[in-house]
């Protein structure tokens, strides 16, 4: 199983952007904390930042037959990026979508997510902790379709 976390703008400036929202932890940290999860589940892990949108709906496009889930924090796009939320929609993996800071109690401008309703789900305001719960959602999401798939072989 593979796991694909793609981050959006201005995530390579964690440590630096505005700690008050984001926290001081960078992004190689927060990679890094997630490869130890996905070593400790046999799981692979690759990483992807870019402050483009073509290029994020390109990677989530590369995801088709190279990886099993996605995890993304899309930043800015969040709240703009039909092309972002088609690519993963037209793709079909599970992806679950993470926000250092919770959205929802930020500016009106930044509540709304396109992104949204074609995850899995969607974890806000926990900082850097977040992608480590959406970890452990992703491990339990690839257990589910385990089972499914386990459970179709035995009614075959």
């Amino acid at each position: 199983m593979k796991i694909m976390v793609i981050q959006g703008p201005n995530i390579n400036m964690l440590g630096v952007r505005d700690p008050a929202i984001y926290g001081t932890m960078k992004m190689e940290e927060i990679h890094a904390q997630m490869k130890l999860v996905a070593d400790q589940h046999g799981v692979d892990i690759e990483f992807f930042q870019s402050n483009l949108e073509g290029e994020i709906v390109d990677k989530i496009q590369e995801c088709l037959g190279d990886s099993n889930g996605i995890i993304i924090n899309p930043a800015a796009y969040t709240h703009t990026s039909i092309a972002i939320r088609d690519a993963l929609s037209a793709v079909g993996i599970p992806a679950i979508e993470v926000h250092i800071s919770n959205i929802h109690r930020r500016e009106e401008f930044r509540q709304k997510s396109l992104i949204a309703p074609v995850t899995a789900g969607q974890i806000v305001g926990f900082g850097p902790v977040g992608y480590h719960l959406a970890m452990i959602g992703m491990l339990q999401i690839f257990e589910q379709i385990k089972a499914l798939q386990e459970a179709q072989k035995q009614n075959a």
